[in-house]
């Protein structure tokens, strides 16, 4: 018998949480729960039918390939996350249309140039979903995490917390923190949907607003 839509969601979260053991704070099984809620919250704003279930089993699966991407073990977390939930999914038994389906998000939810571009709502709606988790005061939080995830790889400094544009030191080798305001606007700049763009307009409001008490607080204008 193949799974009802209404037990797909606990199956894909059941299947996902061990493969996120591993991972790191910014791609672990709290930003996969996070992305599920809030594409859940943008499909509720669409007036097109969403495949809800579809839509949150992707979300619980679509990073499970991160921590091996990670440490090198895999190059392309997206195609390895799709292949590995087809084959889990199909020992399930999920329609085969159900399996193209989530595995068609998952292979487009990055931002990357070799990945494929979403083409059916639900996976425009994953996509976006992704994308606001780096964007609004979490996501600050979630791309500083990502800056020190790629120190630790790198074995050297990513990012440094500074301006350059207004330090008395010396400019450093290494990007500033406007790296995450740039890495949050490529991000909002590529969202697919009117209730994405409309929550990234807001969360950018409040980035903007978070840059500028930032360079007050290093003494550019005073803080307020």
């Amino acid at each position: 018998m193949q799974a009802m839509a209404q037990e797909l969601v606990p199956l894909a979260r059941e299947l996902s949480l061990p493969y996120y053991e591993s991972a790191l704070p910014a791609h672990d099984r709290y930003h996969a729960n996070r992305v599920r809620t809030l594409s859940l919250r943008l499909a509720d704003e669409c007036e097109e039918p969403v495949d809800r279930a579809v839509l949150a089993a992707a979300a619980w699966l679509h990073d499970i390939g991160r921590p091996l991407e990670r440490t090198g073990e895999i190059d392309d977390h997206d195609e390895w996350a799709a292949t590995e939930a087809a084959a889990r999914l199909g020992t399930e038994a999920v329609s085969a249309e159900r399996i193209e389906a989530i595995t068609h998000c998952i292979r487009t939810h990055s931002i990357r140039v070799s990945s494929p571009t979403p083409e059916t709502l639900e996976a425009k709606l994953l996509f976006d979903a992704d994308k606001l988790e780096a964007a609004g005061a979490r996501g600050l939080v979630r791309l500083a995490c990502i800056v020190g995830e790629r120190s630790g790889r790198a074995g050297e400094r990513y990012a440094v917390i500074e301006n350059a544009s207004v330090s008395e030191l010396e400019r450093p080798d290494c990007p500033d923190v406007t790296l995450l305001r740039e890495w949050a606007r490529e991000r909002l700049d590529r969202l697919h949907t009117s209730p994405g763009r409309s929550l990234g307009r807001s969360r950018w409001q409040f980035m903007t607003e978070f840059f500028a008490q930032f360079e007050r607080e290093m003494g550019i204008e005073g803080e307020a």
